[in-house]
């Protein structure tokens, strides 16, 4: 083997060291686990959609212990949550800001066993994207996507550059393929909100919106470019779309400054800082356009 080979084998295995250092086992189940990031002290970070429990949740220290865990809060949008530890006392020392990563670049996605201790997966970045959508309509800036084979015992762990800084949290929830690093960006603005509120707020409008494609005659009466809009097929009663008074059948195209294509382009609109504003929104009843002010609302579990 070159010397070369030599040397990158051997510096891998020291950054798997050292991040293992702040990582931790969850076991939520009888068997098996998934990962967790020591992100500050006394605060793990891990993935959503792994945490298979609010309660009764164990994390394996990197020492050995096994200790009790408590739920601070979840955010499925972004595929986050974050647990509260006393015993969880060596967070990360070095975290990107993300701005150099670039496709190509290597990375080490570091997660911890149960019982067996470290894992890691190397792997590239295949994408970076300024911004993307989760298909809740959370932002993730910028948006990392992974070449990287992610076992499920390393989900919610640490996606480390080549510099041994942490990226982000690796999670195969927002790939088609593959998996994504959750930027540390997004993870810092998550745990604050999940440590203040216990939830992230999002906006709503109460309806259910499915995608249609507009007749070429319409397009042309609203002298329109886009073939596509929202057709509403659901209106929650007394909710912020029906007080303005959006009714099912009505055909939304445009919400703000956007025009609306998709469903998306009206999630992407609901963020926290959305809500409470009254937002211009026009649609197509009868085949005439109309205009209605909408005050976003604030999105309760299980809502609009």
């Amino acid at each position: 083997m070159s010397t070369e080979l030599i040397e990158l084998s051997n510096a891998l295995a020291r950054e798997t060291d050292r991040a293992a250092a702040s990582l931790v086992a969850i076991h939520t189940e009888a068997r098996g686990s998934s990962s967790g990031v020591v992100w500050r002290t006394g605060i793990i970070v891990t993935a959503e959609h792994a945490l298979r429990r609010d309660e009764e949740i164990h994390v394996t220290l990197p020492d050995g212990r096994v200790v009790p865990a408590t739920l601070a809060g979840r955010d499925a949008s972004t595929d986050l949550a974050v647990l509260k530890c006393a015993e969880a006392v060596s967070p990360l020392t070095e975290i990107s800001d993300s701005s150099a990563i670039k496709p190509g670049s290597l990375v080490l996605a570091v997660g911890r066993t149960r019982a067996s201790g470290p894992v890691a997966a190397l792997g590239a970045v295949s994408l970076v994207a300024s911004e993307r959508r989760t298909w809740i309509g959370a932002a993730l800036s910028p948006y990392i996507r992974l070449d990287v084979g992610l076992q499920p015992t390393a989900v919610g762990g640490a996606v480390i550059d080549a510099y041994g800084r942490a990226i982000g949290i690796a999670t195969p929830r927002f790939a088609r393929f593959g998996a994504i690093a959750i930027p540390a960006s997004t993870v810092d603005r998550v745990v604050d909100a999940l440590l203040q509120k216990g939830h992230i707020p999002h906006g709503y409008l109460g309806v259910g919106l499915h995608p249609i494609r507009l007749p070429d005659a319409l397009r042309q009466t609203l002298q329109r470019n886009e073939k596509t809009a929202a057709i509403v097929v659901e209106v929650e009663p007394d909710g912020p779309a029906q007080k303005a008074g959006i009714m099912i059948g009505d055909l939304l195209i445009s919400f703000g400054s956007q025009a609306i294509t998709r469903v998306e382009d009206v999630h992407a609109q609901l963020s926290a800082e959305a809500i409470g504003k009254s937002i211009k929104t026009k649609y197509v009843r009868g085949g005439a356009a109309q205009e209605t002010n909408i005050v976003v609302g604030e999105r309760a579990r299980g809502g609009k």
